[in-house]
């Protein structure tokens, strides 16, 4: 016998013998009478014994057959509870859009690009689960599966992941309107490597990009960080509250700075811009995903 049971052998054994006929199994199992009778056969060859009696009055389970359906019962329902679960799971990815995206693309484009997107599948379209998290978790959500989409800042794309360019951004040196920084006309990149600043975390979009542009100016070892932060927010904050200069997305200080509350900073020679990218897992993103990156792209 084959070292694992035939599942739908023996499903058609039990439904002729609940039935009391071969061909009401074969129109439930949506079969041929001759493919189930086959089946059945099968099974009885690589067992050995008889389980099914076929007479003019139906068909009916040798002593041999009520034993073996009695040991399938077990099988056939985590059979069945597997089925439920794979048919859960597959409704549940087309019916839900789980997105990862790193901060400054949550807090400052997602929202438009959700609102964009929605407007074209329409209020019966996919729900969307939005988590923030910073460059290197969203990878990692992504290859864990997680979540269906990632968007992070970081200069260079994790390996082994699908990617594509899905926007650009630059960074900003920002400082309080009184510091002596917002008064000069700029500043030298040997002045700002020389100086603590707020920055992001390590593993942060932000962070990897400032760090690539300073090594490419030739500063890779530049002042530790007088403050890290996990958010703009928590960086915001302290240099509105006149920490240190700080370098954040220009995105997330367009405001503050139109409003008067920061101050951009001109640093001579250095030019601190990074892709938006889209990950997903496998040769292509899922196809309500796929719709997704398409009104992203509009």
């Amino acid at each position: 016998m084959r070292a694992e049971p035939d599942v739908q052998a023996l499903r058609a054994l039990a439904l002729a013998a609940r039935e009391n006929s071969i061909s009401a199994a074969a129109g439930l199992l949506g079969v041929s009478q001759q493919a189930l009778s086959l089946r059945i056969r099968t099974l009885e060859r690589e067992l050995g014994a008889r389980l099914l009696v076929r007479s003019t009055r139906g068909s009916r389970l040798t002593p041999a057959g009520q034993q073996v359906v009695g040991w399938a019962q077990p099988l056939l329902a985590a059979a069945d509870s597997f089925a439920d679960a794979a048919r859960a799971l597959r409704d549940d990815r087309t019916t839900t859009l789980r997105i990862a995206a790193s901060l400054t693309i949550a807090e400052h484009l997602l929202p438009r690009w959700i609102g964009t997107w929605r407007a074209q599948v329409g209020e019966h379209g996919p729900e969307v689960q939005v988590t923030a998290a910073n460059s290197s978790t969203v990878a990692m959500s992504v290859r864990e599966g997680t979540a269906d989409l990632g968007f992070v800042e970081s200069p260079r794309t994790p390996a082994g992941l699908g990617s594509a360019t899905v926007a650009h951004d630059t960074l900003d040196v920002v400082v309080q309107p009184g510091h002596r920084w917002a008064r000069a006309r700029s500043i030298t990149v040997d002045e700002l490597a020389t100086t603590g600043l707020v920055l992001r975390e390590k593993g942060s979009g932000t962070r990897q990009a400032f760090d690539a542009a300073m090594a490419d100016a030739g500063y890779p070892d530049h002042a530790e960080p007088v403050m890290v932060q996990r958010s703009t927010l928590g960086m915001r904050s302290a240099i509105l509250g006149g920490t240190a200069p700080g370098v954040l997305s220009s995105l997330a200080v367009a405001d503050d700075v139109r409003a008067g509350r920061l101050a951009r900073v001109q640093v001579d020679g250095l030019t601190m811009s990074r892709p938006l990218t889209a990950l997903w897992a496998g040769a292509a993103p899922p196809r309500h995903a796929r719709d997704f990156l398409d009104a992203c792209a509009d």
